[in-house]
C-alpha cells in the first residue's frame, strides 16, 4: 500500500513537471516562431536597452539628488546601485547552480536562436536587471508617470528575451519577480536599519 502511494506521488510529480514543462514550451513557441525581420531587429535593440537603463536610471538618481542637494535622493540612487549589483550577482549565482539549458539547446527544431547568448536560461538576467531598476525608480521618485514607462520598458526587455529564443516563460517571470522582490528588499533593509539606528539614538538620548 505505502509502496502504491508512493508510485503515485512520484508519478504525480512528474506529470505536473511535465505539464509544466509542455506550456512552457508551447508559449515559448508562440513567442518566437516566424520570421519578421524588423520586429526581431526592434527586439535586439530592446534587450541590450536594458544596460543603459539601469546605468542612466542609477546615475540619474543620484544626479537629480545631487544638484537638488536631496540627501533623501542621493541615498535611493545609492540604494538603487546596490539594488542593481545585487542582481547582477544574484542571476549569476542562480543560473550557475540551475543550470538549465537555454531553450534552442533543448529544442533545436523548434526555438530558433536570434541573439547570442551565454550557456544558462534560469533566470533571465535582463529581466532581472530590468525590474530590479524599474521597481527602484519607482520607490525612488513614487511618480506613476515614472514608474508606468518603466514597468512597460521592463516588460517589453522580458518580452524580448522569449522573442530571440534565449528564455522560457518561466525563466522571464522568475526574473521579473526576483527583480522586483531584489529592489523591495533593499528598501526595506535600508529601512530597518535607519529604525535600528534611530532606536539607538533615542536610547543614548534618555541615558544622557
Amino acid at each position: 500500500m505505502k509502496r502504491s502511494v508512493s508510485t503515485l506521488i512520484i508519478l504525480s510529480l512528474f506529470s505536473k513537471k511535465s505539464f509544466s514543462q509542455n506550456t512552457d514550451l508551447i508559449l515559448l513557441k508562440s513567442i518566437n516562431q516566424n520570421e519578421y525581420s524588423q520586429w526581431d531587429a526592434a527586439m535586439k535593440i530592446t534587450s541590450t536597452s536594458v544596460f543603459p537603463f539601469a546605468g542612466l536610471s542609477a546615475g540619474g538618481i543620484l544626479l537629480v539628488g545631487y544638484i537638488n542637494k536631496d540627501k533623501e535622493l542621493m541615498r535611493s540612487g545609492c540604494k538603487t546601485i546596490i539594488a542593481i549589483a545585487a542582481a547582477v550577482l544574484f542571476t549569476e549565482a542562480l543560473k550557475y547552480s540551475v543550470q538549465r539549458p537555454r531553450p534552442f539547446v533543448t529544442y533545436p527544431n523548434d526555438i530558433v536562436m536570434r541573439t547570442d547568448a551565454s550557456d544558462y536560461s534560469f533566470p533571465s538576467g535582463h529581466t532581472y536587471l530590468a525590474f530590479a531598476t524599474a521597481t527602484s525608480l519607482t520607490l525612488s521618485t513614487k511618480k506613476w508617470y515614472v514608474a508606468v514607462p518603466a514597468y512597460l520598458l521592463a516588460s517589453f526587455i522580458g518580452y524580448s528575451r522569449m522573442r530571440l529564443g534565449v528564455h522560457y516563460p518561466s525563466d522571464v517571470l522568475c526574473g521579473a519577480i526576483l527583480g522586483a522582490g531584489t529592489a523591495l528588499l533593499t528598501w526595506q533593509i535600508d529601512k530597518w536599519m535607519r529604525n535600528k539606528k534611530k532606536k539607538n539614538s533615542d536610547k543614548k538620548e534618555i541615558v544622557n
